[in-house]
């Protein structure tokens, strides 16, 4: 429940900014840069150069406000906002919270009453879907997949039946990677387009199946990217036995519970999960038989 607005609360406002082009900036921007009393930045020296790009002169202090030191210092900002300073939230490029700082401070002022709004702006979720050919109607973001392979290989497989179009967002050195376990999860055939340097000069937006994507990102990859995959069109599993039985032992392999492949299993061809167990626990007790028949 949000508490009430204490008297002589400050406001936050989260503000979008660029994700290439400094001229993407909107009039809002420079304004409430100028005007903020505080202006926390991701990264300051990046502030610099686009306040610098905007012409802008700051009149408030400057604090940093990044990854490593969100928690501690989302107390101060609150209390600067509790005094009734107008506190501008800034990160490196696009929407802060959007897989960046921002979820901390945004929560401590909802639970103190402290009025949050924004000053919306550049996204590079919403640009890579609009460019992607892909559909938009319904979409979820996944930010950014684990960076070890197990892990990365476990999350996509939960994915993979996902009706929505989706979208990651990637480092450039593991973008190779990151498409070929979205391969082997959704199949080679899935259609997707990897976004690279939006708004840049160099933006570059490469379509096609997961596979053919594959042996592009093969050849290296540089810059930002945005990874957008459509949603699963329907079952894709075939449901005789074989085929329900190697689809949970895949899932098992790459470090999966059991009990969890078979009920995805299970969702993605459609069929009842006693179904897939039945099999599935059939075929290891008939194992069981003749490793220890005489």
């Amino acid at each position: 429940m949000t508490s009430e607005t204490p008297a002589g609360a400050g406001t936050l406002v989260l503000a979008a900014t660029p994700i290439g082009r400094p001229d993407d900036a909107s009039p809002r921007l420079a304004a409430e840069l100028a005007g903020a009393d505080v202006v926390a930045a991701e990264d300051t020296r990046r502030l610099k150069r686009l306040v610098g790009d905007l012409g802008v002169t700051l009149g408030g202090r400057v604090v940093s406000y990044f990854e490593g030191n969100e928690a501690a210092r989302t107390p101060a900002l609150l209390e600067a906002l509790l005094a009734g300073e107008r506190v501008l939230l800034v990160t490196d490029a696009g929407m802060p919270s959007v897989s960046d700082p921002g979820y901390r401070i945004v929560a401590a002022a909802v639970e103190a009453g402290v009025p949050v709004t924004s000053v919306p702006g550049p996204s590079a979720v919403l640009t890579a879907l609009a460019v992607s050919g892909l559909p938009v109607d319904r979409f979820c973001f996944e930010g950014f997949l684990p960076r070890k392979g197990g892990e990365r290989s476990r999350r996509v497989a939960e994915l993979a039946d996902e009706p929505r179009t989706l979208v990651f967002f990637e480092a450039p050195h593991r973008t190779a990677a990151a498409l070929e376990a979205l391969a082997e999860a959704f199949g080679a055939d899935r259609p997707a387009a990897v976004c690279r340097e939006l708004t840049k000069t160099h933006e570059e937006v490469r379509r096609g199946p997961l596979a053919e994507l594959v042996t592009w990102a093969g050849e290296g990859v540089r810059g930002e990217v945005t990874i957008v995959v459509a949603g699963a069109t329907g079952p894709r599993l075939a449901t005789d036995d074989d085929s329900l039985r190697s689809a949970v032992a895949r899932r098992e392999d790459a470090g999966m519970a059991r009990k969890e492949a078979i009920l995805e299993v299970a969702r993605a061809a459609g069929v009842p999960k006693r179904q897939v167990y039945g099999l599935v626990h059939g075929a290891r007790n008939a194992d069981d038989t003749k490793e220890t028949r005489p």
